[in-house]
């Protein structure tokens, strides 16, 4: 039985560890400044009081919390080079990172539907997506996350024996728990596979239909010009949506002895795809921009 974990953190080198942290350190402070931005800005213009920047600001709250609980104990070895984790907060550690996955993998499923609505049932839309249809389905989202994972959780807490208390990784994480338990694990591996049809399968069979919608419908548009500006309005979604299904299918799909890609993997989940998140909306989206540079100029008119 065992009451603390170690972790190995990012790399075994020394070398190696001290810059990925400072990596690790400059990306956690990009994405807290990139997501913050987009909520004081949705929060401070009331033209982007809309459905789709509603949604945006839920999934920027995740990808501030989503690193913060998986990158935080990296800048903590970092600081401090304690890599001790009590069971406690390790067990803690894969719920909410559990939950907060799955959660944004539901959002972007209800993202897509807004989506959806505003260009294949345009005259409907303000009906279709008023606020309290976007308030439930946003705390669906949250709650519908958090009782995928529970059943999940309350095997893990049960598990009270392991054959090592290393943890070759910079986070706790569920594959490696299952790992290195002597607890029967076979009730454990249908959890598993519910929760990946329930969080992973599901969300994406339902993005995939409203995309196939979204598509049919923009294909029967006759201006090539017109085309081009319905699908620009969906491209910054699609985009992120592309980005988090590539990097959890590389992660979850690579064997689990493949430590060194599996971290890698990890990094890229946790870390750049929150930060990469509010540039692309940014980027490839014209309201933002504009929005930016509206309170860009009042600022400066102040000052």
């Amino acid at each position: 039985m065992v009451t603390y974990f170690l972790l190995k953190g990012v790399s075994d080198v020394p070398e190696y560890q001290f810059l990925i942290s400072l990596l690790v350190l400059l990306i956690y402070l990009i994405t807290l400044g990139g997501n913050t931005t987009i909520l004081l800005l949705v929060s401070l213009d009331s033209l982007l009081h809309t459905p789709m920047y509603f949604f945006l600001c839920n999934l920027s709250v995740l990808n501030i919390v989503t690193p913060t609980v998986a990158l935080h104990k990296i800048l903590v070895i970092f600081v401090t080079g304690n890599n001790v984790v009590s069971l406690t907060e390790c067990t803690t550690q894969v719920l909410f990172f559990a939950w907060f996955c799955g959660n944004e993998m539901i959002l972007l499923t209800a993202m897509g539907y807004d989506r959806y609505v505003a260009i294949c049932k345009p005259l409907h839309y303000s009906s279709l997506m008023n606020s309290k249809v976007c308030a439930g389905l946003a705390t669906f989202t949250w709650v519908i996350g958090l009782l995928e994972i529970l059943p999940l959780m309350v095997i893990i807490w049960q598990f009270s024996c392991y054959s090592s208390n290393i943890i070759n990784h910079f986070l706790c994480d569920i594959r490696i728990l299952k790992n290195i338990t002597s607890s029967d694990s076979s009730l454990f591996e249908l959890e598993i596979f519910t929760v990946g049809a329930l969080s992973v399968f599901i969300p994406f069979l339902l993005t995939f239909i409203s995309y196939v919608h979204i598509i049919a419908t923009i294909m029967g548009i006759r201006s090539s010009t017109g085309r081009s500006k319905v699908f620009y309005t969906c491209s910054s979604h699609l985009t992120v949506v592309s980005l988090l299904y590539t990097s959890l299918v590389c992660q979850y799909l690579t064997p689990s002895g493949t430590f060194k890609s599996t971290k890698l993997l990890s990094l890229l989940n946790s870390a750049m795809v929150p930060m990469l998140n509010p540039f692309i909306y940014s980027l490839k989206n014209n309201d933002v921009k504009t929005a930016l540079q509206r309170k860009m100029t009042y600022l400066k008119s102040m000052s």
